[in-house]
């Protein structure tokens, strides 16, 4: 009797702290993530098949990671279901050549590209109404690829322009977890996995040239807070 008591007492105290979710709710979260490509790169095999045999056949493009803010907006359908969209606030990425061994054009940074990159997931919460809330989402994501013009700056294509030719559609998977707290605020932790896939091309003899199907497909691992409305 006693312990049931002091466990009734003990969910009391720390009810009030609990932001519970309910159908209608709005939350907005801030994050800081880090944007992981996983890139899938034949830059070699592609250029050597279309342009000309002056690289190794394992050189590649890589892109490289970057730390940005992240906004999203979530909308509960239903107390374990939410639609969330995540408006990242634009990131930009070096690319580079690497696993060049050849000298003719060799290893070397082509420049940056801008991407950005809404994503619209629907989610299941497991637990919407207790201290610890994980869940699970899908959707789908757009990348509209800005400032897309980079170069080779040395070797056998040297001034030779580049260009990201498309933007793209794919999907995104996510898990994480909410923190709830007082008074309709949050502390989160996210991941997410999202598909991007372009088309690269080269100014070679005044024509487009296509030197690579570039798969991006970055990691996007997040931290921040939130409040319910």
């Amino acid at each position: 009797m006693k312990y049931s008591l002091f466990v009734l007492a003990l969910t009391t105290a720390f009810s009030p702290l609990l932001a519970q979710a309910e159908a209608g709710d709005w939350v907005v979260r801030a994050r800081v993530v880090d944007v992981n490509p996983n890139e899938d790169s034949k830059l070699g095999k592609t250029v050597n098949k279309n342009v000309a045999p002056v690289m190794s056949a394992g050189a590649e493009l890589s892109v490289d990671n970057n730390v940005i803010p992240e906004l999203d907006i979530s909308y509960y359908i239903t107390k374990n279901i939410a639609a969330e969209l995540i408006l990242a606030l634009g990131t930009r990425h070096d690319v580079s050549v690497k696993g060049d061994s050849l000298a003719t054009v060799g290893n070397q940074n082509l420049g940056s590209v801008n991407a950005l990159p809404p994503t619209l997931t629907v989610q299941w919460h497991f637990n919407p109404d207790q201290t610890f809330d994980p869940y699970i989402g899908a959707g789908i994501n757009y990348t509209n690829m800005l400032d897309r013009n980079l170069k080779f700056s040395s070797g056998a294509l040297t001034g030779t322009k580049i260009k990201v030719d498309s933007d793209s559609w794919g999907y995104a998977l996510q898990a994480g977890l909410d923190v709830n707290l007082k008074d309709g605020w949050l502390i989160n932790a996210d991941v997410k996995y999202v598909t991007i896939d372009t088309d690269v091309k080269a100014n070679i003899g005044g024509s487009w040239t296509k030197i690579d199907s570039l798969d991006i497909n970055p990691w996007v691992i997040g931290v921040g807070i939130g409040k319910k409305f």
